[in-house]
């Protein structure tokens, strides 16, 4: 795996500056990849004092896949063919091993069902995007490299479309809306993410309201971008943060304390052998629709 070096953590430790870049790592992960030789900077050895620099390349070449547990946790497979498996995550399922934690996670749960997945990134075999746990839903796994940066580019180019629903705090008046605010890490607490006009990332988001509540919002999302915590960020912004959030927002864990409300519930992409769009929907699932009755 690598990692490019911005200017937002250059001048910090490595070990503390890659866990910024990507919360998937953990200091103590990092400071073990060097002990054991397993990380290089610009292709040399470095110690865990090394203070990065804008443009280093950082290679952390441990494949943790054979040391991945196979486990026979049920998939909710929607469609499969040869290049590509579209997957119905339900909510607390991790999409990928991180911060020391290397099982129970939906990658752990296909390489038990196949070995053919793509190894593009050998410490997240076939995963292209992902949703955060407590997100329910549409994504897309690679089965191979081919189709991996096929689908990879699609979401660079903002060619795969992918929807929402929420549940949010606060009645929403206008019937849409559009957030535009950049995204980037939160300055105080580097798990979080934020709202940055000077140094975040471009980041859109729309949405329609589908139905008002007492004291909460149904909307249909969709992202331009696909940020960190996006949806959760922008619309903790706006003063509606997602029902059920234990990260973002104030006054919206009173009825749910255990994750937001929110659902990836339809995605398009472009098949990479085909070349034709495909278009997949997932119903809104049964957690979801006992947190909107508690709103009625």
């Amino acid at each position: 795996m690598k990692i490019t070096i911005n200017k937002e953590v250059e001048g910090k430790r490595i070990d503390i500056a890659i866990p910024l870049l990507d919360n998937s790592f953990s200091r103590s992960q990092i400071q073990k990849y060097i002990k054991d030789n397993n990380l290089l900077v610009n292709s040399s050895l470095i110690k865990s004092s090394y203070k990065v620099k804008e443009k280093d390349i950082v290679e952390i070449n441990e494949d943790i896949t054979n040391t991945l547990e196979k486990e026979n946790i049920p998939l909710n497979i929607v469609y499969e063919d040869d290049d590509v498996i579209v997957i119905d995550k339900p909510r607390g399922l991790v999409v990928h091993p991180g911060n020391g934690n290397h099982n129970h996670t939906l990658v752990n749960a296909l390489l038990f069902y196949t070995d053919k997945l793509s190894n593009i990134d050998a410490t997240r075999p076939g995963i292209v995007h992902r949703i955060d746990k407590d997100t329910s839903g549409l994504l897309v796994v690679a089965k191979n490299n081919i189709a991996h940066r096929f689908l990879a580019n699609q979401l660079l180019d903002h060619t795969m479309h992918r929807e929402y629903l929420a549940l949010v705090n606060g009645v929403i008046n206008e019937d849409k809306g559009k957030i535009i605010a950049p995204i980037g890490r939160d300055k105080s607490n580097p798990l979080k993410m934020a709202v940055d006009v000077s140094k975040g990332k471009e980041a859109e988001t729309t949405f329609i309201v589908k139905e008002r509540f007492k004291t909460a919002t149904l909307v249909d999302i969709k992202l331009k971008q696909g940020r960190t915590h996006q949806i959760r960020v922008h619309f903790n912004y706006i003063n509606h943060p997602v029902i059920g959030d234990t990260t973002y927002g104030r006054d919206n864990t009173k009825l749910i304390k255990d994750g937001q409300i929110l659902h990836a519930y339809k995605i398009s992409f472009i098949h990479p052998t085909s070349k034709k769009e495909m278009s997949f929907t997932s119903p809104i699932p049964e957690y979801f629709k006992k947190a909107i009755e508690l709103y009625k």
